[in-house]
């Protein structure tokens, strides 16, 4: 029950004005709330119509998701009974109707995968060399080798 639905069930009996003051609500909230019932119900009665089109199509064949049927719906449909694929995937996932969702192939990973990323003569799990004294600086001031 929402808070606008308790202010409403018991608006005959108290004021609304103490009422959302105690639901915390404002009372313009409340009456925008109250307007726009009429609509909210059409638009269920609608979402109602459009479930059971989408189970008549869903029904023919099972493995279609929400932009196929969407295209089937819209299909020779008139410019007001067009509807648009979020909807569609909404009513399907409120109505709990699924499409048919393919698994994925498993590719086996190669056992030698990290021995085909190094390069030819080295080797992935040896430590990388000290320099040798051919490639070291020649003193201690000098930061790069001069051989």
């Amino acid at each position: 029950m929402s808070r606008f639905q308790f202010v409403a069930d018991n608006s005959t009996t108290f004021e609304v004005k103490r009422l959302c003051e105690l639901v915390e609500i404002e009372r313009s909230s409340y009456y925008a709330w109250l307007k726009a019932a009429p609509a909210r119900e059409a638009r269920a009665a609608d979402e109602a119509a459009l479930a059971e089109r989408i189970g008549a199509v869903h029904s023919e064949d099972n493995t279609q998701g929400a932009p196929r049927i969407t295209a089937e719906l819209n299909d020779n449909a008139a410019a007001g009974e067009r509807v648009k694929h979020k909807r569609v995937a909404r009513v399907m996932r409120l109505e709990g109707i699924r499409g048919h969702v393919k698994k994925r192939r498993v590719r086996p990973r190669s056992p030698n995968r990290r021995a085909k990323s190094t390069p030819i003569g080295s080797s992935a799990t040896s430590p990388p060399s000290a320099p040798t004294s051919a490639t070291s600086a020649t003193s201690p001031t000098c930061r790069w080798p001069t051989g």
